[in-house]
């Protein structure tokens, strides 16, 4: 993962996984719906700050990725919050189209447990 343009304050505030990742829940703008999971770094962080997209960290792929790139649907950045252990960011989104990678409004979906 490249050098990070991201605001030293904001990068001390994260505590991030072994693999200096830190996990990005997205949730709707307004109805607060969760859309999905995924991971950020730095430069993911920093990108979405500035950019105002959502843009993550691909484990499998081990690269980055803008949601909407491919598919067209687009999440439009209007909040990202810091959780009170600096372990979890809150992405607050107007997303046009679906979420999941499957098609689905959200990626929880498909399978209720309870």
């Amino acid at each position: 993962m490249p050098e990070s343009g991201l605001d030293p304050a904001v990068a001390q505030r994260l505590k991030r996984t072994t693999d200096g990742l830190v996990c990005a829940v997205v949730q709707q703008r307004g109805t607060k719906e969760v859309l999905m999971v995924a991971w950020m770094d730095d430069e993911a962080l920093h990108r979405t700050l500035t950019t105002r997209r959502g843009t993550y960290w691909s484990r499998s792929r081990q690269d980055y990725w803008v949601k909407g790139e491919t598919s067209g649907h687009v999440q439009h950045v209007h909040e990202v919050r810091l959780d009170c252990d600096g372990d979890t960011l809150l992405v607050v989104v107007d997303q046009e189209g679906a979420a999941c990678h499957t098609g689905d409004h959200t990626c929880f979906d498909s399978d209720r447990l309870l």
